[in-house]
């Protein structure tokens, strides 16, 4: 399409939206403007664009499924025209940033060697991304199917895990150095460290609606105090990230169960590990009656540099408390993820399920509230 000479452009741009249209799609202009790479400005609270030194808010959606429950690497082979479809949708309904999970099984041959094929569609998204003019949030070491988990992989004691987590994430960033549509790598959604003194059985956390988002690193503290357990952990992967890309934001996506007080915890404590990240993620969802919780909640994780709430959904409270919660929580937050499963407002509004209903509830909110949060 560049080669074409310029005088016969718009012929080309009415017979590719008379296309799009015959067949469904949603295009997005060719007229994207680059991508400005993404840091964190001088006070330490908010995103910039570099060189411009605009600012940046992140307001995007996980993708992490597809409406029928399929991770990206199901599907990226035989039906990458949904995905060209849902990042054009994503980028009508306003987003800047798509958070993509990537499944440790899917690249990852053995201990040693990365998958080329896996790497390649990586770059192919990373390349669509660019042209759509989205930014991505590349969340590594995922696990979500534990029949994609290779047997392999879950029988390396610590140690040797720790280092193959490592390769993984040199192979990524090695393929996604150049790129400035890479928001930032998220090393692990929800990783965890044992509390007790016993030995675990199993890496992962409990199923949710089929998937595993919690992730276990360590299978026993053997003595071990479970801050130096995590500080260790992000050292030695942010380490790997920065052999080939010194550029790109680090981040790890924590629970909100995170802060160091009494009850549940998941060892990786906000205020010491802020310092080898580039920002901080927490994933909430406020509870009915409980606003005023969810705010106190996210305000510990605020110490000294961007906080990013990576997940969050009209999941456990009202449309108007969500609303309430998100407003508010612009006192301390610098950027919001929501979710996005392959279905446009619209039909969501035909499917009438309920999961549709709360999805559509998400949507419209997204779309007309983006204006308080994103600066234009």
């Amino acid at each position: 399409m560049r080669r074409l000479a310029l005088a016969g452009w718009p012929v080309w741009i009415a017979l590719l939206t008379l296309c799009a249209l015959a067949c469904g799609c949603r295009t997005v202009p060719p007229s994207t403007p680059p991508l400005e790479w993404i840091g964190v400005g001088a006070d330490g609270k908010e995103f910039v664009c570099e060189p411009s030194g605009r600012t940046f808010t992140p307001w995007g959606f996980n993708y992490d499924h597809d409406e029928q429950g399929r991770l990206i690497e199901d599907y990226w082979d035989s039906e990458w025209s949904k995905i060209e479809s849902d990042f054009a949708e994503m980028k009508s309904l306003g987003a800047n940033v798509v958070r993509i999970h990537l499944q440790f099984g899917k690249f990852m041959r053995d201990p040693t060697q990365p998958d080329p094929h896996a790497l390649g569609q990586l770059l192919r998204l990373v390349k669509l991304a660019e042209r759509t003019g989205l930014y991505l949030n590349l969340t590594g070491l995922a696990c979500y199917h534990k029949a994609d988990v290779p047997a392999w992989y879950d029988a390396l004691p610590e140690r040797e895990r720790w280092a193959v987590q490592a390769r993984f994430w040199e192979a990524i960033a090695a393929q996604c150095a150049d790129s400035p549509a890479i928001f930032c790598y998220d090393l692990m959604n929800e990783p965890v460290v044992p509390g007790g003194d016993g030995r675990r059985d199993d890496w992962l956390g409990g199923d949710f609606a089929g998937k595993h988002f919690v992730q276990f690193i360590a299978l026993e503290r053997a003595g071990r105090a479970r801050l130096d357990i995590a500080l260790a952990w992000v050292q030695q992967l942010t380490a790997a990230i920065r052999k080939h890309d010194s550029r790109h934001l680090i981040t790890v996506g924590l629970v909100d169960w995170s802060l160091d007080r009494p009850g549940l915890t998941s060892g990786f404590v906000p205020e010491k590990i802020v310092g080898d990240l580039d920002f901080i993620s927490v994933h909430l969802y406020p509870e009915k009656s409980a606003v005023d919780d969810a705010l106190a909640t996210l305000r510990g994780f605020a110490f000294g540099k961007p906080v990013v709430i990576e997940e969050t959904f009209p999941l456990r409270c009202s449309r108007e408390e969500f609303a309430d919660f998100m407003l508010r929580s612009r006192d301390v937050a610098s950027g919001w993820f929501g979710f996005y499963w392959g279905k446009t407002p619209e039909e969501c509004r035909a499917a009438g399920t309920i999961g549709d209903a709360m999805m559509l509830n998400w949507l419209e909110f997204f779309q007309t509230q983006a204006p308080q949060f994103v600066r234009p």
